[in-house]
């Protein structure tokens, strides 16, 4: 069972941990409890796990919206303060790291706090308590020919894992896995894999070029995607172009979608209070586009020129570039399953490790890049412009091997470094989104080099034992132990049990049982070189060692660490942060701690490394390698969440930046905990509030440890004055 229920020891209540998304919460009573198994079926929705307990209340530890419908099923209210009469009940309470629903016959209230969530009922009675794992797996596999006509009906299989075609698809948990491909001589589609009828179609020219760009497109349609000379998309009686500009207008045609959806499901089993629908200037008729079905909604959505719904739209989340080969067709699932814009590029820039081009807006790229201590790439659009290159100082040294009064072991060589100086690298265009990832030959700059067993090792996270969340962090240098110290950022969380180690001084031997060991986040400070990671006694290359890693995720800060990290993904980790080039101590130490509490504060690979990025000038000097999406914890509220700080003095004039993570993607709905702005907003967003007040914004912040970006810099909610 991948959820276990068990007794507090402390306290009266439950232990709740889910071992496939790796977290662990608690439910309080008002009376120590005994759960005691119950039908999964007891519960209007479905779950995991199912318990009963005999209790008089029950209370979370943090703010959530409390959802009742009746025995039938009908929704009947929901919201945080309200009363209900005798009766049975099926109410459920959201946000929760698992689906929480409850069902039980009584009279009870909903009272929330600044930290917490409470049901009372009148009298005690039996409360069964129904648990479902976020997490959502693949129905099967599908097999086919890897040619582009076979592909597409491999693609148009994408959407079945749909669980619903309404507007309410745009819900995370009503999406679902997309079905596996893999290559074969035939085409086989499991029994479980049933396509759905949407009656929306994709055109496009059989050629990969064409088929990758609509995968996400396919995916949420559930369309069938069929050749044609002329690139559209078309329902009954409408056709809409996907030309001129074609990736251009399939990104559109995603973000404008998945908008007014999000608009439009107001109207149906969830008829919240939506910023977006309520600050719009769009005049539609949002109960008749509701009552649709899927063909006739979209086809009217495509009727509203994309340039009026342009300036309501957020920033999307994640542009990945799939080179158009046909070995990259294994990706598109977990592409799709992301909701990512897709491009496919048939050329792309090289960067030659010896060269001095420039281009792409990226800033003077040669040999500075690969063996220089300097930042070169240019600041992305949100980076502090008042940073400026980090120089290494007389003082400073940079974390490769080659300085005598740093380096430890053998004799380090002059050409040292993890990538070789004839290793593909490749500048993929700018994107205007938030993440970017890379699938294909060559090492990118600046985007997630994305692989496929890192991404099938996301399904496989069921197999952990532990219920603890387990940090080790590797010092192997005596000049860089201030960034050993990122220890003390690691499980300052409340209801998040960690196992923090700090070790020092390793050996070839023992850095080999560390990185075979059952870790869920290695932090390694110390040097590395093209013979791999330095020991006190000897260099542990990964590249040739015959080893097995168990260490699910890392952060390798060091010197020119990729050819490692590329090492540790092929070998078992599921993703990690490297670095491209020589890195000095002083940048390197600042973003190991600036990660160290991101990865902390629920954030994943990706989405951490660009907030650093926005800190940091020489965060560019690093990139993540498999899955980008990898977390260690959630946070607190689900989401995860970057503050912006716009005044220095009050009243505060406060953004706050919403990002998709892990269960909780694109369309969740979030309420910043604040009288200024008491609307849901749908994910991703940047959320303005303004007029907030000193007691406001110390009471928002003091909630949950998040970044917070000032004029002056990166603090963090629990450090701001």
């Amino acid at each position: 069972m991948s959820i276990d229920i068990d007794p507090l020891s402390g306290t009266a209540g439950l232990t709740v941990t889910d071992h496939i998304e790796n977290t662990q919460f608690e439910v309080y009573t008002d009376r120590a409890v005994v759960p005691t198994a119950r039908p999964t079926d007891d519960h209007y929705f479905p779950v995991d796990a199912s318990v009963a307990v005999e209790t008089g209340a029950v209370e979370i530890p943090r703010v959530a919206v409390v959802e009742t419908r009746g025995d039938d099923g009908a929704l009947l209210t929901r919201g945080d303060d309200y009363w209900m009469p005798t009766g049975t009940y099926h109410v459920g309470i959201d946000p929760a790291p698992t689906k929480l629903y409850l069902t039980f016959e009584s009279a009870f209230s909903v009272s929330t706090t600044d930290r917490t969530t409470r049901i009372d009922l009148d009298s005690p009675a039996e409360v069964t308590l129904g648990f479902r794992s976020l997490h959502q797996v693949p129905a099967g596999t599908i097999t086919t020919p890897t040619d582009p006509e076979s592909l597409m009906d491999a693609v148009s299989l994408l959407g079945s894992a749909l669980q619903t075609t309404s507007p309410e698809r745009s819900f995370p948990t009503l999406r679902g896995h997309p079905p596996l491909v893999e290559s074969g001589d035939e085409f086989r589609v499991p029994e479980r894999v049933e396509p759905l009828d949407s009656g929306v179609r994709i055109v496009v020219p059989a050629e990969y070029r064409y088929l990758y760009p609509v995968v996400s497109l396919a995916y949420y349609f559930a369309a069938d995607v069929v050749p044609g000379d002329v690139p559209r998309i078309e329902g009954e009686g409408w056709s809409y172009p996907l030309e001129p500009d074609f990736e251009r207008r399939t990104a559109e045609v995603l973000r404008q979608s998945f908008h007014l959806d999000c608009l439009v499901r107001t109207e149906g089993f969830y008829p919240v209070d939506l910023h977006e629908r309520e600050t719009t200037g769009l005049d539609l008729d949002w109960e008749r586009l509701y009552d649709l079905p899927l063909a006739e909604r979209l086809g009217a959505y495509l009727e509203v020129p994309f340039d009026r719904v342009e300036p309501e739209l957020p920033q999307w989340t994640l542009t990945t570039d799939v080179r158009p080969d046909p070995e990259n067709v294994e990706m598109l699932p977990f592409v799709a399953g992301e909701l990512s814009i897709v491009r496919s590029p048939e050329t792309v820039t090289p960067v030659t490790a010896g060269g001095s081009e420039r281009g792409g807006g990226g800033g003077g790229i040669g040999t500075g890049f690969f063996r220089g201590t300097g930042p070169v790439a240019a600041p992305r659009p949100d980076a502090r412009p008042a940073l400026s290159p980090v120089a290494v100082g007389p003082d400073e040294f940079v974390r490769g091997g080659t300085d005598v009064s740093v380096s430890r072991g053998a004799d380090a060589t002059d050409d040292r470094g993890a990538v070789p100086t004839d290793a593909d690298f490749v500048r993929p265009d700018p994107v205007d989104t938030v993440e970017h990832a890379w699938v294909g030959e060559g090492v990118p700059l600046d985007a997630n080099k994305a692989t496929l067993d890192a991404y099938h090792r996301r399904l496989e996270e069921g197999a952990v034992e532990q219920s603890r969340i387990s940090v080790l962090v590797v010092c192997n240098d005596e000049q860089m132990r201030e960034e050993g110290e990122v220890a003390n950022l690691y499980g300052l969380r409340d209801m998040v049990q960690f196992d923090i180690e700090v070790r020092h001084d390793l050996t070839r031997e023992e850095m080999r049982e560390v990185l075979c060991s059952d870790v869920d986040f290695l932090h390694y400070v110390g040097h590395v070189d093209e013979r791999g990671m330095q020991c006190t006694d000897d260099y542990l290359d990964l590249t040739a060692e015959d080893l097995d890693v168990g260490v699910s995720a890392f952060l390798l800060n060091a010197c020119q660490s990729y050819q490692q990290g590329e090492a540790l993904i092929h070998r078992g980790s599921r993703g990690g942060i490297v670095t491209l080039s020589d890195v000095a101590n002083s940048p390197a130490t600042q973003l190991g701690r600036i990660i160290a509490r991101l990865m902390n504060s629920g954030f994943n690979l990706r989405t951490a490394l660009h907030v650093a990025k926005r800190e940091l000038i020489t965060g560019n000097q690093y990139i993540v390698l498999g899955d980008g999406g990898t977390t260690i914890c959630q946070s607190r509220s689900g989401v995860v969440a970057a503050v912006t700080v716009h005044s220095e003095n009050t009243p505060w004039n406060v953004s706050v930046k919403v990002y998709p993570n892990g269960p909780y993607g694109s369309g969740t709905l979030t309420t910043p905990n604040t009288e200024s702005s008491p609307s849901n907003y749908y994910v991703p967003s940047e959320i303005a509030l303004t007029n907030v007040t000193e007691s406001q914004l110390e009471k928002f912040l003091s909630l949950e440890v998040l970044p917070v970006f000032t004029q002056s810099g990166l603090v963090w909610s629990d450090e701001f004055d």
